[in-house]
């Protein structure tokens, strides 16, 4: 069996593994070794078995990761988040579809803090949800509006996708920071227009409030907003001010939500080590996952399988436009049956090279994969935020129910994607004033 052969006959066994549900990091380290071992020799499998993992771990931009996790639970659990939706519900107050509007906007201001995607579903959606269903939104409007929020936390800063992205991309995490910040605006954006739009038609879906909200009580309602204020301050105006680097605002963020929820009463000794508990399994699920795509990419080089997959593609694609059209197509698929994370590190070691061959911009492609990625977190059959949701609501709301309540959002990402892949300098125009 040629070195190509064995390549291909090795991702083969891996696309079965994960079909059995084995989980993904096993997967990747496993079969990356055996393959090694056929191409190599058993000495050579064993060796990258001790280096390639310690290579990669001991990047020192990684250890931002812990620390923005730590972030994002220490916020979720101090409920440092609330002020946000509260301000922005009596803001909201008047305009219809106000209550889903304003989670939107709140899922936005957490998605500042945490990174996650799954993180901001569950927070906002104990936080909006019975707010909602309290003033009678039809339920797949609320729930599917919360959903679908969540899925900004990955593309406004921080990011856990971006930050693991740049590693193996070497791309600048803080100008992909700032790519992500324009993509999670235009998202915040579109679903705003889609609650706008599907209200107007069907007032049914949000009753009208009588609250009668004065500009004195709008004033006073930001008061309780400081606490994410202060963080995202403290963040940003450092990272992009110069004073520290992505790796040290992670810590900097940390430390500072800590302090903000001490200073307000919210941090208690068991939150803390629940959030702690929460970064430590998470950031560990994370790279061992992370580890595997480096033995895959490994794997993949030596027997050639990676540049021979690569050549195919950019041989069947008559155009660049056909390439990308295909390469989000492969996307949205992968999005229905595998989480974010685990689909990005699998497909890299093979896109990469294509999309440098196709001399795209690989800062560009970075937030155009991350919303992709973000999009299967909605879809069926493992929509991950609508799980999240769907535990949240309990037995209030039908799994099926918050799926029908994504599609209507699901359309305006494809548009969100289809803009910034006509008009990538709405990616990277603010990165470029970062030089």
């Amino acid at each position: 069996m040629s070195e190509v052969a064995i390549g291909l006959t090795g991702l083969g066994f891996l696309m079965f593994l994960i079909a059995l549900r084995v989980p993904i990091g096993i997967s990747l380290i496993g079969v990356s070794f055996v393959g090694l071992w056929s191409l190599m020799g058993p000495q050579v499998a064993w060796g990258a078995l001790g280096v390639i993992p310690y290579q990669f771990s001991a990047n020192w931009i990684l250890s931002s990761i812990p620390m923005f996790l730590f972030l994002g639970f220490i916020s979720y659990h101090t409920h440092l988040t609330r002020g946000m939706f509260n301000a922005a519900r009596v803001w909201m107050s008047a305009v219809p579809g106000g209550l889903a509007i304003a989670a939107i906007f709140g899922s936005a201001g957490f998605a500042a803090v945490s990174g996650s995607s799954l993180a901001c579903s569950a927070a906002m959606g104990r936080i909006a949800i019975p707010e909602m269903i309290k003033h009678k939104y039809h339920p797949e409007l609320a729930t599917g509006t919360v959903a679908v929020a969540g899925t900004i936390g990955a593309l406004i800063p921080p990011s856990i996708i971006l930050i693991l992205y740049g590693v193996i991309a070497q791309v600048s995490i803080a100008k992909l920071f700032l790519g992500g910040i324009s993509a999670g605006l235009l998202t915040a954006i579109g679903y705003v227009i889609v609650v706008f739009v599907r209200v107007k038609l069907n007032p049914a879906l949000a009753p009208e409030r009588d609250e009668q909200v004065s500009f004195a009580d709008k004033v006073l309602a930001l008061k309780d907003t400081w606490p994410i204020f202060l963080v995202m301050i403290g963040i940003f105006g450092g990272l992009f001010g110069g004073i520290f680097t992505p790796t040290e605002a992670g810590a900097v963020g940390a430390f500072l939500a800590c302090l903000v929820a001490l200073v307000s009463g919210e941090l208690t000794f068991d939150r803390f080590m629940k959030a702690a508990r929460e970064t430590i399994m998470t950031t560990a699920s994370l790279l061992v996952i992370a580890i595997g795509a480096s033995l895959l990419t490994r794997f993949l080089a030596l027997s050639g399988a990676g540049d021979y997959l690569s050549a195919g593609i950019m041989s069947l694609a008559t155009s660049p436009t056909l390439l990308l059209v295909g390469i989000i197509l492969v996307y949205l698929v992968m999005g229905m049956f595998l989480e974010p994370i685990g689909a990005m590190l699998l497909t890299l070691p093979i896109i990469l090279p294509v999309v440098d061959s196709a001399g795209w911009s690989l800062l560009w492609f970075g937030i155009v994969l991350t919303k992709l990625l973000e999009i299967g977190m909605i879809t069926p059959p493992i929509g991950m935020n609508v799980f999240v949701i769907k535990g949240v609501v309990g037995d209030l709301v039908k799994t099926s129910a918050i799926f029908r309540g994504v599609l209507w959002f699901i359309v305006m990402d494809l548009i969100v994607v289809a803009i910034l892949s006509a008009f990538p300098a709405l990616v990277l125009k603010l990165p470029e004033l970062l030089n």
